[in-house]
């Protein structure tokens, strides 16, 4: 093991070892202290400690959030704590060291500023009760740290270890402690004594009367005082204790030796025979020191002692040093023996608290005559030092008084290491004279800048989203009060940072603009101007001043017409202009302020009900720790606000409502007193990720953890509620609040959708219980049954696992068996050892993973140690695929979890009915065949496999059936949107909604947590509008951006088939949005599901005229192929009355002339593309037409491409993409009818019992081409023409300004992946509803998930350009590649996502675009595309570079792809995660950078340098890949 070379890692190894909880106290979670980075390697690795029963927990805590009250729930809970940290934190924490001196806790200082710390911080608390030991080389770091420990475990009595890190910086490295040496010195029977005892509760804020006492019982006594070896509140039995002799040396590598041990040897050992208890003394704290100190220099030889000599025996002088000892000692002993310092001695207290002058008197040779003393404090509060007033009671007091030393007293400044010898000569000069210097400074007082290092106070650069918005909101009228970055003379950032400091300069502030007011209205009444002009806008503006719009619109003439008027008053009042506005005035603060209300400027703020504005940024991330913790040492600001009653308080959260903190800190300027937002940013380290940010605000909002709302006294004034609500859930706290005033009933009168979660507390819902009462049920109902009984427990993610095991419960139970059926995770562990017979069946998720729903089950199991499993028999089937993972290495991954769960249930006692089953995707029948072997097996050990009788089992329900049943498309789907009891449908009807436009989905960010909170999932839906080529009006883009934010989560996903798609629409609200689509004379209907959906068209943007033409066929395919059923109308546009529907009638059979009752066997999508742009990707699609443009330049035909289709199945080669085949060409006037044709083969050819096998390519390369082409002539009646010639030369967009041939003009904005969301740094949303409100033109949605505002006339030109610069919406300053590149949207609401893509590929392209600079490729195109399955949504196939999801974090790479999107590409590795795609990424961009030929696209490039063959065909997809995936199982 590497040896140890600082304190802070000998420090935090000790720590570590020694406790059950180590509080890492850090300016900020994302910077490390001297402790952290080796705590947290620790606890990474899970190392073991000694004295924890289990891994030591590590807790990072920002030093300024009150980090030692952290300490209390811990050390109540029978947990031995310890805490690192800087000397910075102690003062501000007094109140609490008094209480914490009386536990167990040890507390390691690293004495600050570095280089020249502060000593004062170590006096001020010596009276709070804790012991002191202080250490000064490396090697006694590590020594002192574990005294420390053991001291606080044998005397019930917290201890703090202090040390100047710079004394050891030049010390060599020493060995890791002896872990013997460590279990030796730590008494371990006490420590479990501590861990087995629990405090009862209490009050942080009142002493809960905690002494450490100690037990008299016959114990040996050393010269007539007990000698305690045990814990603090315990009884020590008799012992005895051996005379022992002290030697040896304490080693430092800078020669800093210790004296031989002063104490007295014992004498005698006699009894004490009377039992008592009391408080621990300081004896009792030195004899304890000492036993621990004697075993320690047993084994290493190295010994201490309370007062530390160093130096000649016969010193007469000597120095006393309480500072920074390394540059005197070194200095010293660097000399010779005739060196002028030769014989001086120095003297250190080890232990500094208690301070026994005993000791010391004991320490000091008789010969010293003179001492100087050396205190390195530099908050000086009394005219003499604390260490110089102890050291004078020791030996100017008591018996030794006479012929004691001349004690002087001296200041430790800054000293230079160069100047050290100079000081000394100056102490010993003052020393030696006839009339010594008291409190002589030596050194500089003030250390040179730069030559102390400090952490400076910053802001977390993921908290500058609040600040931007104040920023936008309020622009120059913003004043903030305590802002970093003030520059205050004379006063440090730290105090100008408060909310006191920043308190009292708004007052001052507001103060002199009350002045200033006074001043302009005088102004104004005399003659002193040169003319009268200033007199009358002073007059208007003085009126006014209170109000922020008015006096802010006048402010400015004001300012012109004094600049312009000459005279001396009116230069008077410039030098003031800028309180001519009115501020907008904020205090910043953090989750800091809440810990201490009464300390910190909030209080006075609110209390003091003056107009100022704050906003509190809240980090904590939500977790059950902080939600569950019964002290709530952290108050809650925003309820401490509102029982005020005059302020305004909002409760917000950017990443969860950008909307609502607009409205927040809007309506906070406009109220006429204090006001508090409380803002939610989570982090868990201050650079995080922006999407762990956003993940964690959407668990805290839903739980009800951190709710949204907004409450407004001065509401009551119009009548309107306080209080506003804008989230679902709230927490108990602010419930208690509400229903004191009577707000909560009115709050569920005025949100009746929402009564069942206001109405439950926060956290009532108990898990345990849910489960309990779910079982007892079932068992209820089996009672009366007869057979054996057999528990069925799945695992499964997509439904294949939970449906097999339902499966096999019914098929038990006709076998007579009793049979129950649940999730694992839904199961009470505690029954397993109960059962008789247990099935368990998992798929597997991620890398080996259990599915989402037995990952607690698993754990628990996993993780048990007294799980008696003995009685049960048991079986376990697993489904999984081999081909998965194509590494050898990651073969372990196939079927892990089923794999586990049979060892370990095999392991706690269960016997075996059966060998593990294995189901594997890859065998013929898939899972299947692995499954026919196993059950048999099953139902032969359990004896019940000769059952006659049984009954035929029905056919699973396919989607044939689904749809056939439907009555076209109705279903229950009116029925299941009225059910309120839930957020979702049902099964059956979530796939007819399809056809509808909407999917059921849920947030899988939130599912885990709801899960845990036994909550189902948070179920939303997700539309997507039907829109013809992609082209909608101005007034349709509002009405959109109106229905994401009424009904949706306030985002628009443009998607890459040119159409609008909203998410987080919940069940209520779902009918509501369909009406809102349908106002805006748009549709749903058949933009998903088994039928033609959107039509796509290129966006052209410089040829309108012939845009127009093939957008009308688009509309004419689009609604010649547009499903017929008026089911859409009935359940979706109904009236108010809900009798009469819009359009439809009161039809009960439908006709589908098209289609048929049972649609099409999968969705069916066409494309027209406009050539030289293929961005549309034309050949990805069932059908794909090319426009030919005629000699006239309008539109003549299409040439027809039938069978494109992205969707595959990883690992499962019968799945492929297909580039579409050309069929011919056919007229502009017959291609409506060529789509249907084509349709139509489709509809009655298709594959309708396999849906992998069912799309019209699979169909295609069934027939073969040119059978698949008669076949669509002979219901055409004519043939195909020749295909017309064509080029493509991109199937990017083209970004920027564009003319057309009218003169018009264009604009392709880049929105990155599709998402119109506003954020703080653009408020990108915002802008395009603006531009919306005043544009003539259209906006045109383009596949690549762009938009081009088209049609702007010159007359407008500017005025479109200034609104985009306005909204930063004129930036294309990013690098081709970010350009070219798209992603689908995957997590969180896509139920068929692996990984990451929307929110994940823009921050793989940042980490490649420093590559692509360097080399040279900033502006080079090159496609790169994102999916999180293999669906391909994004069109990852034809993209020169993809990465598809196969795992959360792990992708599939897939090379080679044709620039114009004419060529697949193919796969280059798998499973391969950010690292390693890096590792591969930037030398190949190298290379395409210095290789490349003249013009050469990078996946041509790829093919070339032979890194990967070229994919001719779909069908040769998985041909030649360049990573084979091995058939091997490890």
């Amino acid at each position: 093991m590497a040896p140890v070379s600082s304190v802070g890692e000998a420090v935090a190894r000790i720590a570590y070892l020694s406790s059950d909880v180590v509080l890492s106290v850090q300016p900020a979670l994302g910077l490390d202290s001297e402790f952290s980075k080796h705590l947290h390697t620790f606890a990474a690795r899970q190392s073991p400690g000694v004295v924890a029963k289990n891994t030591p927990e590590v807790h990072a805590i920002r030093h300024n959030v009150d980090p030692f009250l952290s300490t209390f729930q811990p050390l109540r809970s029978g947990k031995l704590v310890s805490v690192t940290t800087a000397s910075s934190t102690l003062l501000s924490s007094i109140p609490h060291l008094y209480k914490l001196a009386q536990y167990p806790v040890v507390i390691h200082v690293s004495l600050h500023p570095l280089n020249y710390p502060d000593y004062s911080e170590i006096t001020a608390i010596r009276q709070s009760g804790f012991t002191f030991l202080q250490s000064e080389t490396l090697q006694e770091s590590q020594d002192i740290a574990l005294s420390a420990h053991a001291l606080a475990i044998k005397s019930g009595k917290g201890v703090i270890h202090f040390f100047d890190v710079t004394n050891s910086k030049d010390d060599d490295a020493i060995p890791v402690e002896d872990g013997e040496l460590v279990r030796k010195l730590l008494d371990i029977d006490a420590a479990r004594g501590y861990q087995s005892s629990r405090t009862m509760d209490a009050s942080l804020y009142v002493d809960d009367g905690r002494q450490a006492t100690i037990t008299e019982s016959n114990l040996p006594t050393i010269n007539g005082n007990p000698s305690e070896r045990g814990v603090g509140s315990s009884q020590v039995p008799q012992s005895t204790l051996k005379a022992v002799s002290r030697g040896g040396s304490s080693v430092g590598s800078s020669a800093r030796e210790s004296s031989a041990d002063s104490r007295p040897t014992i004498s005698s050992v006699t009894s004490v025979d009377s039992t008592s208890t009391r408080p621990i003394s300081s004896e009792d704290i030195y004899n304890l020191l000492a036993g621990i100190w004697d075993d320690l220099r047993a084994v290493t030889g190295r010994s201490y002692q309370a007062f530390e000599y160093t130096g000649p025996s016969t010193a007469e002088s000597a120095l006393f040093i309480f500072g920074s000892t390394g540059l005197f000692v070194d200095e010293i002993r660097s000399g010779g023996p005739s060196d002028e310092f030769s014989k001086i001695g120095i003297i250190t207290a080890r232990l500094y608290r208690p301070w026994l002058s005993g000791r010391l008197v004991e320490a000091v040779p008789r010969s010293v005559t003179r001492i100087a003393v050396l205190e390195q404090i530099r908050r000086k509060t009394t005219k003499w030092g604390p260490v110089l007033l102890d050291i004078l009671s020791s030996l100017k007091t008591g018996p030794t008084s006479a012929g004691a030393p001349l004690i002087v007293g001296h200041q430790l400044g800054y000293i230079e290491p160069a100047t050290v010898r100079q000081a000394l000569r100056g102490i010993f000069q003052n020393l030696n004279s006839a009339n010594p210097i008291q409190n002589l400074e030596v050194g500089i007082p003030k250390p040179p800048a730069g030559s102390v290092r400090e952490y400076a106070l910053e802001q977390p650069k993921v908290e500058s989203a609040y600040m931007k918005m104040l920023v936008q909101v309020f622009g120059e009228r913003l004043h903030i009060a305590n802002r970093l970055d003030a520059s205050d003379a004379g006063i440090s950032a730290k105090i100008s940072s408060t909310p006191e400091y920043g308190f009292g300069s708004l007052l001052a502030r507001m103060e002199h603009r009350k002045r200033f007011v006074v001043e302009v209205q005088d102004a104004a009444k005399t003659k002193d101007f040169a003319t009268d002009v200033p007199q009358n806008w002073l007059s208007k503006w003085a009126l006014s001043a209170e109000d922020p719009k008015k006096s802010n619109t006048i402010a400015s003439e004001v300012i012109a017409r004094l600049g312009t008027d000459g005279s001396r008053l009116a230069s008077q009042l410039l030098s003031s202009k800028a309180l001519f506005f009115k501020e907008s005035q904020w205090l910043i603060g953090s989750d800091a302020w809440a810990y201490d209300l009464g300390n910190s400027g909030v209080h006075h703020v609110i209390a003091s009900g003056a107009n100022i504005n704050m906003l509190i940024i809240d980090s904590q991330p939500y977790s059950e720790r902080a939600a569950a913790d019964a002290a709530r040492r952290k108050k809650d600001i925003g309820l401490y606000a509102m029982n005020f009653g005059n302020a305004y308080v909002a409760s917000v959260a950017v990443y969860s409502s950008y909307t609502q903190v607009l409205e927040a800190m809007i309506e906070a300027d406009q109220f006429n007193g204090p006001s508090v937002v409380v803002a939610y940013l989570p982090y868990n380290i201050e650079n995080d990720s922006p999407l762990t940010v956003l993940q964690e605000t959407k668990k805290a909002v839903d739980l009800g953890y951190w709710p949204l709302y907004r409450w407004n006294p001065s509401n009551e004034d119009n009548g309107s509620p306080n209080f506003s609500l804008d989230s679902e859930r709230i927490k108990k706290e602010l419930e208690e609040f509400l229903r004191r005033d009577n707000h909560l009933s009115q709050l569920m009168r005025r949100h009746p959708e929402f009564s069942a979660n206001l109405s439950e507390s926060y956290g009532s819902e108990v898990r345990t219980l849910q489960k309990r009462k779910a079982k007892d049920a079932y068992n209820r109902m089996l009672e009366g049954l007869y057979g054996a009984p057999l528990t069925v427990l799945f695992a499964s993610d997509n439904g294949n696992t939970e449906t097999l095991a339902k499966r096999l419960a019914n098929r038990g139970k006709a076998r007579g068996l009793k049979t129950t059926v649940m999730a694992m995770d839904d199961y009470p562990l505690e029954d397993l050892s109960g059962e008789e017979n247990v099935v368990l069946m998992t798929s597997t998720a991620g890398q080996g993973e259990f599915p989402q729903n037995g990952r607690a089950f698993w754990d628990a199991v996993k993780d048990t140690a007294d799980l008696d499993l003995s009685n049960i028999s048991f079986a376990v089937f697993a489904l999984g695929d081999s081909h998965y993972w194509p590494r050898k290495e990651d073969k372990i991954y196939y079927n892990k979890p089923g794999k586990d769960l049979d060892s370990r249930i095999a392991f706690l006692g269960g016997k075996r009915l059966t060998d593990v089953g294995l189901g594997d995707d890859q065998h013929p029948d898939g899972y299947q065949t692995g499954y026919g072997i196993w059950e048999p097996l099953l139902w032969q050990a359990l004896g019940v496999d000769n059952v006659e009788g049984l009954p035929e089992e029905a056919p699973p329900i396919t989607n044939e059936d689904i749809k056939i049943q439907s009555n076209f498309l109705r279903g229950t789907i009116a029925e299941g949107l009225e059910d309120t009891s839930t957020g979702a449908i049902a099964a059956s009807d979530q796939q007819l909604t399809k056809f509808h436009g909407t999917y059921m989905q849920d947030d899988r960010d939130l599912r885990d947590e709801r899960k845990a909170q036994g909550l189902e999932p948070a179920y939303a839906f997700m539309i997507r509008c039907r829109l013809n080529g992609g082209v909608a009006t101005p007034s349709q883009w509002l009405q959109m951006d109106s229905v994401s934010s009424s009904y949706g989560n306030e985002t628009m996903k443009l998607t890459t088939r040119q159409t609008f798609q909203f998410h987080g629409v919940v069940k209520g609200k779902l009918k509501s949005a369909m009406r809102g689509i349908n106002k805006a004379l748009m549709t749903t209907l058949a933009a998903c599901g088994d039928v033609n959906r959107n039509v796509m068209v290129s966006a052209l943007p410089t040829q309108s005229a012939y845009h127009h033409d093939v957008h009308q066929v688009s509309a004419k395919i689009s609604d010649h192929l547009l499903p017929a059923t008026t089911a859409y109308h009935e359940i979706w546009l109904k009236d108010e009355d809900d009798k009469k529907t819009k359009v439809g009638g009161d039809a009960i059979v439908d006709q589908e002339p098209l289609y048929g009752p049972t649609y099409l066997p999968r969705k069916f999508k066409i494309t027209i593309a406009i050539p030289p742009h293929n961005d549309t990707d034309v050949y990805a699609h069932d059908v794909g037409l090319i426009a030919i443009k005629g000699s006239s330049g309008r539109l003549d035909g299409f040439n027809v491409l039938a069978g494109g289709g992205m969707g595959v199945t990883h690992n499962n080669k019968k799945t492929y993409p297909r580039t579409g085949s050309m069929l011919g060409y056919a007229s502009a006037d017959q291609v409506h009818i060529v789509c249907e044709k084509i349709m139509l083969v489709q509809r009655d050819h298709g594959d309708r019992k396999n849906r992998k096998h069912a799309r019209l390519k699979y169909t295609i390369d069934d027939m073969g081409v040119d059978v698949f082409r008669i076949k669509v002539e002979e219901l055409l009646g004519f043939k195909f023409d020749e295909p017309r010639p064509f080029e493509f030369t991109s199937n990017i967009d083209t970004f920027g300004w564009q003319k057309d041939e009218f003169g018009m003009n264009h604009h392709t904005f880049f929105i990155e992946n599709g998402r119109v969301e506003d954020t703080a740094e653009f408020p990108m949303k915002t802008g395009l509803r603006e531009i919306a409100k005043v544009h003539k033109g259209e906006f045109r949605l383009t596949g690549n998930q762009h938009l081009c505002l088209s049609g702007v006339p010159d007359d407008d030109l500017e005025r479109i350009k200034e609104m985009m610069k306005q909204y930063k919406l004129d930036n294309l300053q990013f690098s081709g590649l970010r350009l070219s590149s798209s992603a689908c949207v995957a997590f969180p609401t896509c139920g068929l996502a692996m990984a990451e893509s929307e929110r994940y590929l823009p921050v793989l392209i940042s980490k490649l675009e420093d590559c692509l600079e360097e080399n040279g490729l900033r502006q080079d195109s090159i496609v790169m595309r994102m999916t999180g399955c293999p669906n391909g949504c994004a069109r990852p196939w034809l993209a020169e570079v993809a990465f598809v999801g196969k795992a959360y974090g792990a992708y599939n790479m897939y090379l080679g792809g044709g620039y114009h999107g004419q060529r697949l590409n193919k796969l280059y590795r798998s499973s391969i995660q950010e690292e390693e795609i890096l590792e591969i990424m930037k030398p190949l961009l190298k290379r395409y950078a210095l290789e490349r030929q003249e013009g050469e696209r990078f996946g041509d490039f790829t093919i070339r340098i032979g890194m990967i063959k070229p994919t001719t065909e779909g069908k040769t997809f998985h041909d030649d890949v360049a990573e084979e995936e091995s058939d091997a199982e490890a």
